[in-house]
C-alpha cells in the first residue's frame, strides 16, 4: 500500500511519513517547500517537488507509484496572516483539496486522511470540545479547514470516498532531531528564538479566569499524533467504518506559564517572562477531549510536558548547530 503525503516535507507532514514507514507503509511525499524543507524527508522516500493546485503532477505521481491512499496535510496554516490573505488561503486550502479530491476520483483513490484543524471550532465557549461542538471559524484559515471537511464529504457521498478528518489542537514536541516546528507564529519556536537571540520570552495577558491567570490551550506531541494518521490509514486500508472527524486533545490542557517554566527547567535558562496586555478575542481556555479519537485510533497522549519540551529544544538546538 503506497500512501501519498501531501505537505509530507513540512513539521507534521515529514512526522507522518516516518510514522508510515516505520509501520511498514510506503510513503510518497509532494510538496512545494512553500513552508517545507527536503531535508527533511527522509533518505529512500520518493519526492515530488509540485503544488497541490498541479492537477497533471498529481495524476502522474499517483500512477506512478501506484497509490492507494492520501494522508493531506499540505495546506497554508497562518490562521492569523488567513485574515490579510483571503484568497491565498482558499486558493491553497480549498481548491487545493478540490484538486487533490478530483485527481483521486480520476485514478480511482478511495481513501483519504485529512489535516484539519481547532480553528474549525473557532472560540467555543464550553470547558472541553467535543466532536459535536458548534462550529464557528473566526479567520479564513478555519472557514477553509471546515470546507475542506465539506469537501470530503460531499465527495463520499457522491463517490463512495472513504475518509476522515483530524483536528488539531497545539501541535508540539519533535519524534526525529532532524525535524523540527518551523512556524513563526507558534508559541514554541516563539519561545525558542527568543531564547537563542538572548531576549526574554513574553506572555500575551496574565488575567484570565484561569488557575494562574494565563491562557489554557491543548498541547499534544507531534509524534502521537503522527500515530494517529497511521492508525486512521489502516483502517481506511481494512474497510473500517470511521467517524467523519476526530479531535486529537488531551482532555486537560496546559497554561502559557507551565509552559514557560517548563522551557526554562528544560532548556537550563532561566527566565522570568515579559507579561504583556492580552491579544484581542484570545479565548481563556481552549481544551479539547480525545475520547472518540482513542476509542477509534488508539490515540493517546504518551509524551509528558517535559518530554515536549526537551524533544522540540533537541530538534531547533541541532539543526541551530548549538547542540
Amino acid at each position: 500500500m503506497t500512501w501519498l503525503v501531501t505537505g509530507g516535507a513540512g513539521y507534521i507532514g515529514a512526522h507522518v511519513v516516518r510514522a508510515l514507514a516505520a509501520s511498514g507503509l510506503q510513503p510518497v511525499v509532494l510538496d512545494d517547500l512553500s513552508s517545507g524543507f527536503a531535508e527533511f524527508v527522509p533518505a529512500g522516500v520518493p519526492f515530488v517537488r509540485a503544488s497541490i493546485l498541479d492537477g497533471a503532477t498529481l495524476l502522474e505521481t499517483i500512477d506512478e507509484h501506484e497509490v492507494t491512499g492520501v494522508i493531506h496535510v499540505a495546506g497554508y496554516k497562518y490562521a492569523g496572516v488567513s485574515v490579510q490573505r483571503p484568497l491565498h488561503t482558499y486558493e491553497q486550502n480549498v481548491t487545493g483539496t478540490a484538486t487533490l479530491l478530483a485527481a483521486m476520483a480520476d485514478r480511482g483513490v478511495d481513501r483519504i486522511v485529512f489535516s484539519s484543524s481547532a480553528a474549525v471550532y473557532g472560540t467555543p465557549d464550553v470547558d472541553l470540545v467535543t466532536e459535536d461542538t458548534p462550529k464557528a471559524p473566526a479567520s479564513p484559515y478555519g472557514e477553509s479547514k471546515l470546507i475542506g471537511e465539506w469537501l470530503l464529504r460531499d465527495q463520499g457521498i457522491a463517490s463512495g470516498l472513504r475518509h476522515t478528518s483530524l483536528r488539531y489542537f497545539n501541535v508540539v514536541g519533535s519524534g526525529d532531531p532532524a525535524v523540527y516546528d518551523t512556524s513563526p507564529h507558534n508559541l514554541f519556536p516563539l519561545v525558542f528564538e527568543a531564547l537563542v537571540d538572548g531576549r526574554t520570552p513574553r506572555i500575551n495577558g496574565d488575567d484570565y479566569p484561569t488557575p494562574d491567570g494565563t491562557n489554557v490551550r491543548d498541547y499534544i506531541h507531534v509524534a502521537d499524533l503522527a500515530h494517529s494518521h497511521v492508525a486512521a490509514a489502516r483502517r481506511l486500508d481494512a474497510g473500517d467504518a470511521l467517524e467523519p472527524a476526530y479531535n486529537l486533545g488531551s482532555g486537560e490542557g496546559m497554561s502559557v506559564a507551565q509552559i514557560m517554566a517548563a522551557i526554562g527547567a528544560v532548556t537550563g535558562i532561566p527566565f522570568v517572562p515579559e507579561i504583556g496586555p492580552r491579544r484581542p478575542g484570545d479565548p481563556a481556555r481552549i481544551v479539547a477531549s480525545g475520547e472518540l479519537a482513542s476509542r477509534d485510533l488508539g490515540w493517546a497522549m504518551t509524551h509528558t510536558l517535559d518530554d515536549m519540551v526537551d524533544s522540540a529544544w533537541r530538534a531547533r538546538t541541532a539543526a541551530a548547530g548549538l547542540a
